[in-house]
C-alpha cells in the first residue's frame, strides 16, 4: 500500500504538458490554485483562466499556485509547484482593478509561453427589438458602448487591422450598404452601396482590402476592393450564394461558404483571383460562418445539423472537430478562445469557448440578446 501511495503521489506531481499546439477538444485543463483575491479581481481571474485552458483545485493537486491581494491596488504570484519556480511576483498600479486582473493573468501566461487575451476587443450587434446598433466592449464584456446610433437593422461588425475602424451593413438608408466607422473621429464613409444587397464586409488582416458579398450582378457573388470600397473585382460568378468571407492571415486568400451542387460547403479563392477550391469538413454538414485562426492553421465554423455546432478543421481542409452547439464563432488573437453565440429560448447569449478544452463560459456583463460578435485582431 505504501508503494501504491508513492506511486500515486509521484504521479500526481506529474505536470500536463502545455502544448502550444493546439489539438481541439482533446486537451486536459491545467490545474491551479487561486488564494487571497476577493470580488471583482477574484472573479476576473478566474474568469480569464477558465476560457483559456485552466481549472481550479486544491493547492495540493495544483500545477500552478497563484495568490495574491487586491486590498487596493492588486499584487499578484504565481508559482510552478511542481518545479518550485516563482513565474510572476509583481504589483499592479495605473488602472482600474479589473485591467490589473486581467494583466496579471496575462503575465503569467506569457511566463509559461502563452499569449493572453486581457487587453483584447470584441464588436457585437444587440438586438433592439426589430432593430439593433453595433457595439464594442472589452473581450470579457467590460466596457461596453454602443458606436451606432442608426436605430435600424445592423449587421456583422469586422474589425480593421489596428482596431481603428469597424466595417458593418446597415439598413438605414432603406437598403442594406457597407459603412467604415471610424471609431477615433465617428465618421462614417460608405464603402458599398450598390444596387441590391451588400453585405459581410471583411478587411484583410494587412488592411488593404476588403471582401464582401453583393447581389448587384444579379446573383449573390463575393468581391473585393481596396478598404475604401473602391478598385471593386468580382470574384466569383455562381448561380449558387456565396456568404461569410474571412482572409487567411497572410492576405493573400479569402475561405467562404458556398452552395455547390445545391450542398453548402466552405470554399477559399485566392484575393487576386482564379478558381474556387473546395475545403474539406468531413464529418460534418452544412458549413458556414467561416473565420480563420490568426496563426494560420485552423478555420472555425458553424455547422447546421439539427442545431447550430461550432466546429473547427484544419485550414487546409480534413477531418472536422465538433466542439460544442452554439453559431457566428470568431477567433481570439491568441489563436486558442473563440467567442461565439448561444441560444437560449429567444434570446442569442455571447460566449466564450476554450477550443482545446471545449470549456465554455459567457459574457455575462453584456446584457441582452447579442449576436455576429467579431473579435479585434
Amino acid at each position: 500500500m505504501g508503494l501504491v501511495a508513492l506511486a500515486c503521489a509521484a504521479f500526481a506531481d506529474e505536470p500536463i504538458p502545455i502544448d502550444r499546439h493546439i489539438l481541439p477538444g482533446n486537451e486536459k485543463p491545467i490545474p491551479v490554485s487561486l488564494s487571497g483575491f476577493t470580488g471583482e479581481a477574484g472573479d476576473v481571474i478566474q474568469f480569464d483562466l477558465a476560457v483559456q485552458g485552466f481549472k481550479f483545485t486544491g493547492a495540493d493537486e495544483a500545477q500552478f499556485l497563484l495568490s495574491g491581494s487586491n486590498s487596493g491596488d492588486l499584487t499578484g504570484r504565481a508559482t510552478d509547484r511542481i518545479n518550485k519556480s516563482i513565474l510572476v511576483n509583481k504589483s499592479y498600479t495605473g488602472a482600474a482593478l479589473r485591467r490589473q486582473a486581467h494583466a496579471f493573468v496575462d503575465d503569467f501566461l506569457a511566463a509559461i509561453g502563452r499569449k493572453g487575451i486581457g487587453t483584447t476587443m470584441i464588436a457585437y450587434k444587440a438586438d433592439k427589438g426589430t432593430s439593433g446598433e453595433i457595439y464594442i466592449s472589452d473581450f470579457d464584456g467590460g466596457s461596453a458602448q454602443a458606436i451606432t446610433s442608426d436605430n435600424a437593422i445592423v449587421a456583422a461588425p469586422a474589425w480593421s487591422p489596428g482596431r481603428k475602424a469597424l466595417y458593418y451593413t446597415t439598413y438605414k438608408l432603406g437598403s442594406p450598404d457597407i459603412y467604415r466607422h471610424d471609431l477615433s473621429t465617428g465618421q462614417r464613409t460608405p464603402v458599398a452601396r450598390y444596387p441590391g444587397s451588400n453585405i459581410s464586409p471583411a478587411p484583410s488582416p494587412d488592411g488593404s482590402k476588403v471582401a464582401m458579398i453583393l447581389s448587384k450582378g444579379g446573383a449573390v457573388d463575393l468581391y473585393v476592393a481596396t478598404a475604401d470600397g473602391t478598385g471593386l473585382k468580382q470574384l466569383t460568378k455562381t448561380k449558387e450564394d456565396e456568404s461569410s468571407p474571412c482572409w487567411s492571415p497572410d492576405s493573400q486568400w479569402i475561405c467562404f461558404a458556398a452552395k455547390i451542387n445545391e450542398r453548402r460547403s466552405l470554399c477559399k479563392i485566392s484575393a487576386s483571383g482564379g478558381a474556387v477550391q473546395r475545403i474539406s469538413t468531413s464529418g460534418v454538414s452544412n458549413p458556414s460562418e467561416p473565420d480563420w485562426s490568426p496563426d494560420g492553421k485552423w478555420i472555425v465554423f458553424t455547422a447546421q445539423m439539427g442545431g447550430f455546432e461550432i466546429c473547427v478543421v484544419p485550414a487546409a481542409g480534413g477531418t472536422a472537430t465538433v466542439l460544442v452547439s452554439g453559431e457566428d464563432p470568431s477567433w481570439s488573437p491568441n489563436s486558442r478562445t473563440v467567442v461565439m453565440v448561444r441560444r437560449q429560448g429567444g434570446r442569442r447569449t455571447l460566449s466564450l469557448l476554450d477550443v482545446p478544452t471545449k470549456q465554455t463560459k459567457d459574457i455575462a456583463r453584456i446584457s441582452g440578446s447579442n449576436s455576429q460578435p467579431s473579435w479585434a485582431k
